[in-house]
């Protein structure tokens, strides 16, 4: 191969890359994770705890993102705290750590691209499908499994603060196919039946999270 078709193919490489990198995107934030399930019926705001997320976005256009994150925390739940006669008859408490691996689709209602001429903005939905390892602070009450799927969806906004640098504030939500993120299933040998919930229904747990981001953004020089 000549000196010059060497050189050309460099160029076309690293023009290649550069498209390439103007979609890419990395970040992390922190947030809360909270929980819904036998403990805490409904969303119970004082039963939060700390959770933190790094990200990787691809962006092919406009409209539609990629993205794979990492999701760290931990969900708690106490009986004596709900204002439920049930609940506080049946005097149950639990922490359980949360490991979350996910691969998510996002919708800008509108058009999202950095512009170095004005700031942008865009509400956006999501939806996808996650596996989570979750770890019960206290023994597990049966031999059920810790590795499970999860379907992750929510809403959130993302706004250009400068250059490469977004910011991203999210609530979502995670569907489970399990009822013992409290370690408190329907089948409890431990409880009597009459202080047990409905099994069927399964646990879910929210993650709201404010997220910084850069953008690898091309740079045209003159």
């Amino acid at each position: 191969m000549t000196l010059s078709k060497k050189f050309l193919l460099l160029v076309f490489s690293l023009l290649s890359v550069n498209t390439f990198a103007q979609k890419i995107e990395i970040g992390g934030g922190l947030g809360v994770m909270n929980y819904k399930g036998d403990i805490s019926p409904d969303f119970h705001p004082a039963f939060a705890r700390l959770g933190g997320n790094l990200l990787f976005r691809y962006n092919p256009n406009k409209i539609v993102s990629f993205r794979s994150s990492i999701v760290l925390g931990s969900i708690y739940g106490d009986d004596s705290k709900v204002n439920d006669s049930f609940n506080q008859l049946r005097g149950q408490t639990f922490k359980t750590s949360i490991n979350e691996l996910n691969l998510i689709t996002e919708y800008n209602f509108f058009d999202y691209k950095y512009n170095r001429y004005h700031k942008d903005w865009s509400p956006y939905v999501f939806g996808g499908l996650g596996l989570i390892k979750f770890s019960p602070r206290d023994t597990p009450v049966t031999n059920y499994k810790t590795l499970q799927v999860v379907i992750p969806f929510g809403i959130g906004v993302k706004y250009n603060l400068a250059g490469p640098w977004d910011i991203n504030l999210e609530f979502g939500a995670r569907k489970t196919f399990t009822d013992y993120l409290d370690n408190l299933g329907g089948d409890n040998p431990a409880l009597p039946k009459n202080q047990q919930n409905d099994y069927s229904r399964g646990d879910m747990y929210y993650y709201t999270s404010l997220s910084l981001t850069y953008k690898f953004i091309k740079v045209y020089c003159p």
